[in-house]
């Protein structure tokens, strides 16, 4: 049995599409016969904080679905302070620099990117003992953090940022890309750089959830999932205008903007905002079985950038609507999966919502079963997995 390594900055019980997107890859190299093991921190994110079970250790081994997990210690951190979100990334990354240069690690290794320093010193040492680096890049950093107005342009921190990426691209044996626009971003560097689309397909058991039609009911919108900087939920609690439409909106998360959040709901019971905090999955999709509409908003287009929320509700068969801009724009909007509304405009988003409650949820209920159809047919992480495989990446 081949020995694959992955090496990533989330796995659950950690939340979020990150944590998500890399246990689906274990599992299903494990499925696929490959004896897999995670290199990750002590969990923490999203609140930013040791979780109970990782208070007052340094490192833990842990089996998980028959994963060996490996954590290493991390000061945890999620606040907006580049300072801090670094030094959180910096605490990881020297614990993984030592543990990679002494410790014996398999021939195949997966490093998740970003975090891009963490990135970067996994390949560094990996490059040094000649292993095959497996490059899995979910967003293009630096670029995302000039767009998030993250990090300044010019500044020595973006230089120092532009280093480690072209470090990592020239080092990698090959590379994933989330998104068209990742590959063709890195071919512009590395024109010859062996590079595989590889979508953050969800893994659902291909069976429909159920959802149920309260015809009585308005018309339910809901945000899943992280708050933080890049999903501008805040903002968007703020512009969106429910008070004339049949339609309320329901958040589900937690993360840097949570108490904004829940501040701003309760000051202004007219939105028809309602916080519902983190749920489990299993328990976040039994509780969306009465919902209509999935959310899926990024606070600016982020060149590279296609959030897996579109995947991932789309394979539940809810329609999306998209408030993003770029590749998953087009996404939404070229396979029929739901409404676009353009990245930014919120007066876009106001007079799409207008239109989404005169067509009812009669139309919606429709949209449902096509967006399922569609979505079961063609996000198969599965047939993705084993393409893959057989093209002899892994």
């Amino acid at each position: 049995m081949e020995e694959i390594l992955i090496i990533s900055n989330y796995y659950p019980p950690e939340k979020g599409a990150a944590a998500n997107r890399i246990e689906q890859l274990a599992l299903k190299l494990h499925q696929n016969k490959y004896k897999v093991s995670v290199l990750c921190p002590l969990g923490n994110y999203p609140k930013g904080e040791l979780f109970p079970e990782y208070k007052g250790k340094f490192s833990v081994k842990e089996n998980l679905q028959d994963i060996t997990v490996k954590r290493l210690w991390i000061y945890p951190s999620v606040s907006k302070n580049i300072i801090k979100r670094t030094l959180s990334v910096l605490s990881f990354s020297t614990g993984l620099f030592f543990y990679l240069l002494t410790k014996k690690t398999p021939n195949k290794v997966v490093v998740q990117s970003p975090p891009l320093l963490l990135s970067f010193v996994s390949v560094f040492v990996l490059s040094i003992k000649r292993k095959k680096i497996i490059l899995n890049v979910s967003d293009l950093w630096p670029l995302a953090a000039i767009e998030l107005k993250a990090l300044k342009k010019d500044s020595f921190s973006h230089h120092i940022s532009l280093f480690f990426e072209r470090f990592i691209y020239s080092k990698a044996t090959l590379i994933f890309g989330q998104s068209n626009e990742i590959i063709t971003h890195i071919h512009s560097i590395f024109p010859k750089k062996e590079c595989h689309l590889y979508r953050n397909f969800p893994n659902h058991k291909a069976t429909e959830m159920g959802l149920v039609n309260r015809v009585n009911e308005p018309i339910k919108i809901f945000y899943a999932g992280l708050l933080g900087i890049a999903q501008g939920v805040f903002e968007l609690c703020q512009q969106i205008e429910l008070q004339d439409v049949n339609i309320e909106l329901h958040v589900f998360g937690d993360g840097a903007e949570k108490s904004q959040i829940e501040d701003l709901i309760k000051q202004n019971p007219e939105k028809k905002i309602f916080f519902h905090g983190m749920l489990e999955r299993n328990s976040l999709h039994e509780k969306l079985q009465s919902f209509d509409i999935a959310l899926v908003p990024l606070k600016t287009r982020i060149y590279g950038s296609v959030p897996s929320k579109i995947f991932e509700y789309g394979a539940l068969g809810f329609p999306i609507l998209y408030f993003g801009g770029g590749e998953g724009e087009a996404i939404v909007n070229e396979n029929n999966l739901g409404w676009v509304a353009n990245v930014e405009d919120f007066e876009s988003l106001n007079v799409t919502l207008k239109e989404i409650s005169k067509e009812g949820k009669d139309k919606i209920q429709t949209m449902k079963k096509q967006v399922f159809v569609y979505a079961d047919n063609n996000f198969n992480l599965d047939f993705q997995i084993k393409e893959l495989i057989e093209k002899g990446v892994f």
